[in-house]
């Protein structure tokens, strides 16, 4: 994929020289010598228990725990966006190493942006391993009387179209604003909190069409249809999306790529102490990234794997600041009710 903020299509794999053997026995913060990880790892997801990342998480350690020959455990704090989890990651969870954060990129870099939270990436927080690459898209209902993305268009300069989405703060939301911007259509965009909530919403008719990332609609095809796709040279799942057309190609527009890119963070200050035990968890996750465990696990979920994509702490670190660079264009609509 290209688009003008260099955000990744492409891992940015470094070298790494020592061996798993021996940085398993570093020493932890300074401490004596000692296994890691030497407990299970307690893992902070800002969103809403059942959702996309839980299921993308747990695919992924069913690989990673058998190679750090550890377990995981989730805690799931939805609310503002993400803010609740993030703020509650940096400042309460201990920086050992053996806390974790799963986020999801984009929305909640879009998020640190806009709301400018009591934290900062990243001084306090790294990304080091993206686990998947997912665009962004208009769907609706296949009840709905909106069968292409040029009705939608047609529909919303004459009103405005209520779209689900599951966070304001969001690349899909940014699509849709920028959609509207390019078109003089018009919509409002409802946050659910999630992609279940979201789901619903447009089934039952509260909402006029959706917006989303696509795999986890792909995972519920009979009963949604993809009309759009905010990338600018290829509609990755094609063959699984009836062929779903590239918003910029229909309607000659100059929208950025947009698409969300799932990955684990540590503490800034557990890797600046302990750069051997880091460079073993960003190994292995890369070696989990890699392993058919993984990647049987995922397609047990119904998405499609070709959306796994592996990213490491540089690939991480251009994608999120690219999202602010990009979120700065679009602020003050993100920032409004309506679109």
């Amino acid at each position: 994929m290209t688009n003008k903020l260099s955000m990744p299509r492409r891992a940015f794999c470094g070298g790494l020289a020592a061996s798993a053997g021996l940085l398993a026995t570093a020493p932890l913060n300074g401490a004596s010598a000692q296994a890691y990880p030497g407990r299970r790892m307690s893992v902070v997801i800002p969103t809403g228990q059942g959702g996309g990342a839980e299921r993308l998480a747990r695919a992924f350690d069913d690989a990673w725990g058998k190679i750090l020959k550890t377990q995981f455990e989730y805690n799931f704090f939805p609310g503002a966006s993400g803010q609740i989890g993030y703020e509650l990651f940096v400042k309460r969870r201990p920086k050992d190493g053996h806390n974790l954060l799963f986020g999801n990129m984009g929305p909640e870099m879009i998020m640190y942006t806009t709301q400018k939270p009591d934290y900062n990436f990243p001084r306090d927080f790294v990304y080091f391993s993206m686990v998947d690459i997912d665009d962004s898209i208009v769907f609706a209902s296949r009840t709905s009387p909106y069968k292409t993305i040029e009705q939608v268009v047609d529909a919303a300069k004459k009103r405005p179209l209520n779209v689900a989405v599951s966070r304001l703060p969001h690349p899909c939301s940014i699509g849709m604003l920028a959609l509207g911007e390019a078109t003089k259509s018009r919509y409002n965009l409802v946050p659910y909190g999630g992609g279940n909530p979201t789901y619903i919403s447009i089934l039952n008719g509260e909402a006029d069409i959706g917006a989303l990332p696509m795999t986890g609609v792909l995972t519920l095809s009979e009963k949604f249809k993809v009309l759009g796709v905010f990338n600018r040279t290829k509609n990755n799942f094609a063959d699984l999306s009836e062929n779903a057309p590239l918003i910029n190609n229909v309607f000659k527009t100059d929208i950025p790529d947009l698409y969300s890119a799932r990955a684990w963070a540590v503490h800034t200050e557990w890797v600046d102490k302990n750069p051997k035990l880091f460079e073993l968890l960003e190994k292995t996750s890369k070696e989990a990234h890699e392993s058919p465990i993984f990647k049987a696990a995922y397609e047990k979920t119904g998405a499609p794997s070709n959306a796994l994509f592996y990213g490491d702490r540089e690939a991480c670190t251009k994608y999120a600041m690219g999202t602010i660079e990009l979120t700065k264009r679009y602020a003050s609509m993100l920032s409004a009710k309506k679109g």
